[in-house]
Parts: C-alpha cells; sequence; structure tokens
C-alpha cells in the first residue's frame, strides 16, 4: 500500500515548481521590459513594482488561507511574519530584519544569498553603465510587500537601498509604515 501524499506534501511540491518557474522566467520578463521600454529603468522599474503590487493583493489571501495567521498587533510583528513564513513559503528564503528606526515603524529586510530571482543574472554593466546604477532588478518584490501589507491595511513605502547585482555587499529592502488604514465596510454591508 503506498502512502497519499497529503495536502501539504501537493501544496510544497507545488509551490517549488512555482517558484522555479517564477525564477526561471522573470529574467526574460526583465529583459521584455527593458526592451519595450527602450532602456528607461526607471520605467521600467515602475512596472516590475506595478506587477509586484498586483500579484501582493493576490498573494495575501492565498498566504492567510495557508498560515491561519491571525491580525498581527504591531509592525515589528507583521515584517517578523513577513520574513518567517511569507518569504519561505513564496520563494524558499528567509532575509533577516535590521536597523529598526527608533519608532518602529522601518527597517531593512536583509535577502539572504543566493537571491533566486538573480541567482544566475549577470547585469550586462559593461554594454550599459545606466543598468547598474539605475535598474533594481527584483523590483517586483517591493511591489508584492506594498500590495500584500496594503491588503492587511497597512500603507507601507518599500524600497531597494542595495543591490548584490550592482555591486553591493548585501541586498537589502527597505519597509517604512506610513499609516495604518482604517478597516472599511463596503457601501450597504452594514
Amino acid at each position: 500500500m503506498s502512502k497519499k501524499n497529503t495536502g501539504d506534501d501537493i501544496w510544497k511540491n507545488n509551490v517549488e515548481k512555482i517558484v522555479k518557474l517564477f525564477t526561471l522566467t522573470y529574467g526574460s520578463v526583465v529583459s521584455q521590459l527593458c526592451r519595450d521600454f527602450q532602456n528607461n529603468y526607471y520605467e521600467v522599474n515602475q512596472q516590475l513594482d506595478k506587477m509586484g503590487y498586483n500579484i501582493g493583493l493576490r498573494l495575501i489571501e492565498e498566504f492567510l488561507a495557508k498560515t491561519g495567521i491571525k491580525r498581527c498587533q504591531s509592525f515589528k510583528e507583521t515584517a517578523d511574519i513577513i520574513t518567517k513564513l511569507g518569504f519561505k513559503i513564496f520563494l524558499n528564503i528567509q532575509p533577516t530584519i535590521e536597523n529598526w528606526s527608533n519608532d518602529g515603524k522601518s527597517c531593512s529586510l536583509i535577502i539572504p544569498e543566493p537571491n533566486p530571482l538573480t541567482e544566475f543574472v549577470e547585469l550586462p554593466i559593461t554594454s550599459d553603465s545606466k543598468i547598474g546604477k539605475e535598474l533594481w532588478y527584483s523590483q517586483i518584490l517591493c511591489g508584492v510587500l506594498r500590495g500584500a501589507l496594503q491588503m492587511v491595511q497597512l500603507d507601507c513605502d518599500v524600497n531597494f537601498i542595495k543591490d548584490v547585482l550592482r555591486g553591493d555587499d548585501r541586498t537589502e529592502m527597505r519597509l517604512k509604515l506610513n499609516k495604518i488604514l482604517k478597516d472599511e465596510v463596503p457601501a450597504g454591508e452594514d
């Protein structure tokens, strides 16, 4: 008698396949955007952020359904959950949190190497010097976090401040809580 896969085993196998597919095709997406916007890297970053934002809006539902996590009590707790569970579930990595501001409203997420999005990537800096100064290759992650956080009523700015692809010593994202959004009941649904 063979052992049947449990739902968790099936989920894990499917997520691993999706992560591999995403990381293998992501470079093509970035390359196509660079061509479409004629190497206007500011616009490429904007497009990657928009794509990520839309992914984040939907990904949070899957995350909440899968983990059963209840509402976090603070921004610090939310950041901790993001690093320990969110990144682990969807990208199979676990960033670390550093550099909390005194008011507890901003922190840095340090993406461990290898970053799955950049593991097989080298920026063509020799052919285009602007690329290493203007393109944030993994910008989609900023959008994903911004979208997911907005869905749990946290209006945040998320941006990269360092990237190994640019020659920095590490890949670092900065999260800044702007405000906590009010829970709003849709009109007519008292």
